[in-house]
């Protein structure tokens, strides 16, 4: 019966003097702590170290990778997206060719600046050979745009309603391209016969040569600078 007193005794008095090496301790000079508290520090400075490593170093680690990771579907749809290309780009090439072979045809059809008074003249000729009473007909001021420049005519005829279905017809099938916009068709004004009036705003198309699209160029350029 005397054991357990005597291994409650050894305990308990192993307790005290592990608690007792913390009395006392002088922070000045922790050189000369117990063993235990010395021990006690080191732990508590390696586990320190571990959190302070984990905020400062790992969890930013670990935030990137989390990142790359969010990135990575796209990166792949972006891989799946250029290897398609990748096969396809014979076929892409074709597509390119034929895409600039019709840009050309439909350059083509636009005149150049010494065409354009020729353009005119077919324009007024059109209604002319109709039969078509020009009331005026008024080139307005051309508007440069990036690839090409387009010139508004303020036109009024007046004639039979054949006539004038007539006219626009023509002018849609010139050689250049002509379109009508603003199209009023209305009885003429003091004309006992009953003759149609028609006002319109024909617009034709002429490209730009080299000169002037460098030109276009040059301007556009300080102000897409200044949206920045």
């Amino acid at each position: 019966m005397a054991r357990p007193s005597t291994l409650n005794f050894d305990a308990s008095r192993l307790l005290d003097g592990a608690t007792g090496q913390f009395r006392n301790l002088n922070p000045n000079e922790p050189g000369q702590w117990p063993t235990l508290p010395k021990a006690a520090a080191w732990v508590g400075a390696v586990v320190l170290a571990v959190v302070l490593g984990w905020f400062l170093l790992i969890k930013s680690a670990a935030e990137e990778l989390e990142a790359a990771r969010a990135l990575e579907p796209k990166l792949q749809a972006d891989y799946v997206s250029r290897l398609r290309q990748a096969v396809n780009l014979n076929e892409l090439r074709k597509q390119k060719l034929q895409v600039q072979e019709y840009v050309t045809q439909l350059e083509k059809q636009l005149p150049g600046k010494a065409e354009m008074d020729a353009l005119l003249s077919d324009i007024n000729q059109a209604g002319l050979g109709r039969g078509l009473q020009f009331e005026h007909f008024r080139p307005g001021q051309i508007q440069v745009k990036e690839y090409y420049a387009e010139l508004p005519i303020s036109i009024r005829v007046n004639g039979r309603y054949h006539d004038v279905g007539s006219f626009a017809a023509d002018i849609a099938n010139l050689s250049r391209i002509v379109t009508l916009h603003n199209l009023i068709i209305s009885p003429a004004p003091r004309d006992p016969s009953g003759n149609l009036s028609m006002e319109a705003i024909a617009r034709t198309y002429r490209y730009l040569d080299s000169t002037e699209i460098a030109e276009q160029r040059a301007s556009a350029a300080p102000k897409k600078g200044a949206r920045k």
